[in-house]
């Protein structure tokens, strides 16, 4: 793995434009093209979104990003939270064929992430999430 930029902000919705800007500057600066920077600007929003609504219950809490590429030249993006435990890959996938009155709530947030960017990978690590997404020119 290359070196990555990080940035850290209180988990709030006022950083979230701060946040997302940081990520498309990084991908920028390696290359991806608009649409891509779009493509993972969106799943990076939804996955700050998450952590905004649900991560800190208790009280105000952090979030940092790390950004860069890895030796595939993937541009790698760890999101980090001391928030509640929640691996978002453990929820099933949404059934898109049902009736939008019928579906279940959530679980959408985490399937338009995945469609996204290539590769999703959560792990729990010295009392933080991580959340690591992985996305190809």
């Amino acid at each position: 793995m290359l070196p990555m930029s990080k940035i850290k902000e209180p988990a709030i919705l006022e950083h979230l434009e701060r946040l997302l800007e940081f990520v498309s500057g990084c991908a920028k600066e390696k290359g991806f093209t608009s649409k891509r920077i779009k493509e993972i600007e969106l799943a990076t929003e939804e996955a700050l979104v998450n952590i905004f609504n649900y991560a800190y219950a208790e009280g105000p809490g952090d979030v940092e990003i790390k950004c860069g590429l890895d030796g595939d030249d993937r541009l790698v993006i760890e999101i980090l939270d001391t928030g509640t435990p929640f691996n978002p890959l453990s929820l099933s996938e949404p059934d898109l064929t049902a009736d939008v009155a019928d579906r279940e709530i959530g679980g959408l947030g985490v399937f338009f992430i995945r469609e996204m960017v290539d590769e999703v990978q959560y792990r729990r690590d010295a009392g933080r999430n991580i959340l690591t997404l992985r996305a190809s020119k």
